[in-house]
């Protein structure tokens, strides 16, 4: 029987690496994305015998093409990829996310309808967006403090005093968005459960924290601080930290990102499962661009003490159960992962001559 993935927003960043290393095992593989300017400053190179449909996720007649090819799908297999990321940007175009985010999911699940296609597994790319600022813990407690708000922000009282951050897990800190973006992506994952559960389909939901790698956009600035970072270190100029530079992620390599979702396409769990995937260690900001200002000879990061609506505080995975549940775990150390990048976008920009 013909095996299919349908792959929507395929052409960026976390799709065309997916796309590589998967295209072996399916008969076909269509691909649907809108190839937005704002994520592609050139034409995707995808591997040969993808199918290309070029349309707006949210846009019902760019899935017809998409329909006809579900109906003789066979096998199938979906990643839904596609959406528009930001929380700043979010904030500000709100329709804009949830067009993409929203309807663009709703377009799918209605587009598998049309084709009567019941999918052997659907992976939706979800968020750590969806927990705003997570759990706190306070003498022990968990607590969910909620959206630090204007006056806290002006005041520069970034933690929430008393507390400790919790890393994020699914099965342990639920929900809570404080952002336009997160917001949307968590309707993603209602969305989905809800048509899965009633159609039988498995669904998995991956929770991802900040992905870089080669590859990712060089122009596109919400889609990863590290290469705009890269850009200012080469150019001579201290990178600017928001808030104190103290601020906690999960940098998680584009390669590791890949392999569980391989992971989760392969899976034969029934159901919803939500899994987190990072490295399962934060680094604060500071250090991660002190190493990039370090490659480069730059000045040192500089705390600008701006801040943005909508960023939280601190954000990592605990990753222990999406390990066990998919028998996958982080490979790529931070380090290693750093020295490739800054690697990459020398080789795409021209290698650049480290200040004195």
């Amino acid at each position: 029987m013909q095996r299919t993935c349908l792959v929507t927003g395929g052409a960026g960043f976390i799709g065309t690496e997916l796309l590589r290393q998967t295209l072996g095992q399916y008969d076909r593989v269509v691909v649907l994305d809108s190839l937005l300017p704002q994520v592609h400053a050139t034409a995707p190179e995808l591997p040969a015998g993808v199918e290309l449909v070029v349309g707006d996720v949210a846009d019902a007649s760019a899935w017809a093409e998409v329909v006809g090819a579900l109906r003789d799908a066979g096998r199938l297999d979906v990643v839904h990829l596609a959406a528009e990321t930001g929380t700043g940007q979010s904030l500000a175009e709100p329709s804009r996310h949830a067009l993409a985010n929203v309807v663009g999911t709703t377009r799918l699940t209605e587009a598998l309808d049309a084709a009567s296609a019941r999918p052997d597994r659907i992976v939706l790319a979800s968020s750590r967006a969806v927990y705003g600022e997570g759990a706190w813990s306070f003498a022990g407690e968990l607590r969910y403090p909620g959206q630090r708000g204007v006056e806290q922000l002006s005041a520069g009282q970034w933690d929430f005093p008393g507390a400790e951050p919790v890393a994020m897990r699914a099965d342990v800190v639920h929900p809570d968005p404080v952002s336009v973006y997160g917001a949307t992506k968590l309707a993603q994952e209602h969305l989905l459960a809800a048509w899965c559960v009633a159609h039988d389909v498995p669904l998995t939901v991956l929770r991802l924290q900040n992905v870089y790698g080669v590859g990712q956009s060089l122009t596109n600035s919400y889609t990863g601080i590290l290469p705009l970072f890269c850009r200012m270190a080469r150019e001579g100029r201290a990178i600017p930290l928001y808030e104190d530079g103290l601020v906690r992620r999960d940098f998680v390599h584009v390669s590791d990102v890949v392999a569980a979702m391989r992971a989760a396409l392969a899976a034969s769990t029934p159901g919803v499962e939500t899994l987190d995937v990072g490295s399962g260690e934060y680094a604060t900001v500071e250090h991660v661009a002190g190493v990039i200002a370090a490659a480069y000879g730059s000045p040192a990061p500089q705390v600008s003490g701006d801040f943005r609506h909508g960023d939280v505080r601190h954000a990592w995975a605990d990753t222990s159960r999406t390990e066990s549940v998919l028998g996958w775990a982080a490979a790529v150390p931070l380090d290693a992962g750093l020295r490739e990048l800054v690697s990459w976008v020398d080789a795409q920009l021209g290698a650049a001559t480290p200040t004195a």
